[in-house]
């Protein structure tokens, strides 16, 4: 199996009120680790399984909470499975929806798999990471045991918690943080992270189950684009969208971003038979068709929200991928900055 570095940023689902609520700085926070700020905003995004992991481990440093992981989890409970979890509520059974959840995790995170086995009356729901020396991932495994506590109380009842739970790190706080999340005290040291408990819960019926809304859901995420290993280009457009107002769309802030050396980045955007400029200059083209239609953005600002000094680097650049200048393209292709009474016209005449 090809290594996937990529998480999808509804991983980030509640950090704001969670990380504000620990005395923390959100927005600072996804900065030190060189994380795009818009990863609050736009779930459907990308990001660096590497950088998720140290925002995790900086946050539990700097607001002195060592489980910060598990409780975000927690914290965060169904809400970051999005779409998923309504596929899983209309599963039919307990096990049918666990059953979804390993089957579509993939969607969502390619560092790591969902186990789900079953051994005689017991049954085991682990997290698997793709790779074991992350920094930070014994935060990001509490952090799934969060979550899989609260789905599990979601699908059999507020009142359920696991035979076992087992973690492959040491404690990373006070023990009775952990007896107080899971109502056991875990085996740490373990050879895998699982929460363990009676299999006899898999045949429960869900309540209120719609095997038609079930059908219709799992069609749509079958229709969900995965994160497939080649994701790199993507990602980059995405970081540079967010790095091109602040001016610092270069390549060494991108490879850090993904925690990545330049070096290996141009050498995986080659073999996708791309590379770090040719994405930038497509990037600041879309950019800047889209500017161009908002009658609100100056030429000025245009330029400073595309990563140029001035207005008249971005004129040149604009020439040379259009061979026109940004004025007289404006005027021939943005509708909006027309005149109100044309547009009006216009629009008359295509209805």
């Amino acid at each position: 199996m090809a290594l996937n570095p990529f998480v999808r940023a509804l991983s980030l689902v509640g950090f704001d009120a969670f990380a504000s609520g620990q005395g923390l700085n959100p927005a600072e926070m996804l900065r030190q680790v060189s994380l795009p700020q818009d990863s609050l905003r736009r779930q459907d995004g990308i990001l660096s399984h590497r950088r998720y992991c140290e925002l995790l481990e900086r946050c539990a440093a700097q607001s002195g909470n060592a489980s910060f992981g598990l409780q975000y989890g927690l914290f965060q409970g169904i809400d970051v499975f999005g779409e998923l979890f309504y596929l899983i509520r209309n599963a039919g059974t307990v096990g049918d929806a666990l059953a979804e959840l390993r089957a579509n995790y993939f969607l969502y995170n390619g560092a790591a798999e969902i186990g789900f086995d079953l051994d005689g009356g017991i049954a085991r729901l682990g997290y698997l990471a793709n790779q074991r020396d992350v920094p930070g991932l014994p935060q990001a495994e509490e952090l799934a045991c969060g979550v899989g506590v609260q789905l599990l109380r979601a699908l059999v009842g507020a009142g359920w918690r696991p035979a076992a739970v087992r973690l492959r790190h040491q404690p990373l706080g006070d023990e009775a943080t952990y007896c107080r999340a899971f109502g056991v005290r875990p085996v740490f040291a373990a050879r895998c992270t699982e929460l363990e408990f009676d299999a006899s819960v898999l045949s429960l019926p869900l309540a209120a189950t719609d095997a038609r809304l079930h059908q219709l859901l799992a069609g749509h995420i079958a229709r969900m684009e995965r994160l497939p290993a080649d994701e790199m280009p993507s990602y980059v457009r995405q970081l540079l969208r967010s790095l091109l107002p602040s001016g610092r769309a270069t390549l060494e802030k991108v490879a850090d971003c993904i925690a990545v050396n330049p070096r290996t980045l141009q050498r995986r955007l080659e073999q996708e038979g791309t590379s770090f400029q040719q994405l930038l200059d497509e990037t600041r083209q879309e950019m800047a068709r889209h500017y161009l239609d908002d009658p609100s953005i100056s030429m000025a600002q245009m330029a400073g929200l595309l990563g140029y000094s001035d207005a008249s680097g971005f004129s040149r650049a604009f020439n040379r991928w259009f061979n026109d200048s940004p004025l007289k393209w404006q005027k021939q292709h943005a509708t909006n900055r027309q005149p109100r009474l044309l547009r009006n016209r216009q629009s008359n005449l295509q209805s």
